[in-house]
């Protein structure tokens, strides 16, 4: 195997962004697919299709670290954050494909705010992307994300209160148990993206 000795910065950069825009067009697929009456399988074709498409550039940034020398950043930072922004897809396309099989055709008022929490991720996410490159104006993005997994965990907290709450029977309370963990644990995805990049950008500094 032949090593490039020049970095291909823009390269990671792209890829980056592109996995963190993806995590955008998920979150809101997922809004459409726990809206009633929505066409839940085929958004979760499309979900599906997220979730292929951020494998894709998943294994681009672990090609491109086997066949780079120099690299931007740590190396095992880059990893690091290209394996929690496709955990993150990996949640997102679960909770969707979840809520198709079990056939869950009412779900709380609750997994609404969930999946705003998740939509306003992932928007942050992105949009803290293109500035990886100057390392700067970060502080506010890990500082939000972390405010808003906060919350999620408020949300998540009360909706298994609520679950195990006698409302509903058991079946569907393992039903939508599933589904809102699946959601949960997306938005401590999202944290452990902030995580990662503050990380970086303290080593950087």
């Amino acid at each position: 195997m032949r090593l490039r000795l020049t970095p291909r910065e823009d390269s990671y950069y792209e890829l980056f962004a592109y996995s963190a825009n993806n995590l955008v067009t998920a979150s809101r697929l997922l809004v459409e697919i726990i809206s009633d009456g929505s066409d839940r399988e085929a958004l979760a074709e499309k979900m599906r299709a997220c979730e292929h498409a951020g494998d894709e550039r998943t294994h681009a940034i672990m090609n491109r670290l086997n066949e780079s020398f120099i690299t931007p950043f740590d190396r095992e930072d880059i990893y690091r954050l290209a394996a929690n922004l496709d955990d993150v897809m990996d949640y997102m396309e679960a909770a969707a494909d979840m809520i198709v099989l079990y056939q869950v055709e009412h779900l709380p008022k609750e997994v609404v705010r969930q999946v705003e929490v998740l939509e306003r991720a992932a928007e942050l996410t992105a949009e803290a992307m293109p500035r990886l490159r100057s390392m700067k104006n970060l502080t506010e993005y890990w500082i939000e994300i972390n405010r808003l997994e906060n919350q999620a965990d408020q949300v998540y907290r009360r909706l298994l209160a609520r679950l195990f709450g006698g409302e509903y029977d058991a079946l569907t309370v393992m039903k939508m148990k599933d589904i809102v963990e699946q959601l949960e644990m997306a938005a401590d995805g999202f944290e452990h993206v902030a995580n990662t990049i503050e990380s970086i950008a303290v080593k950087e500094s």
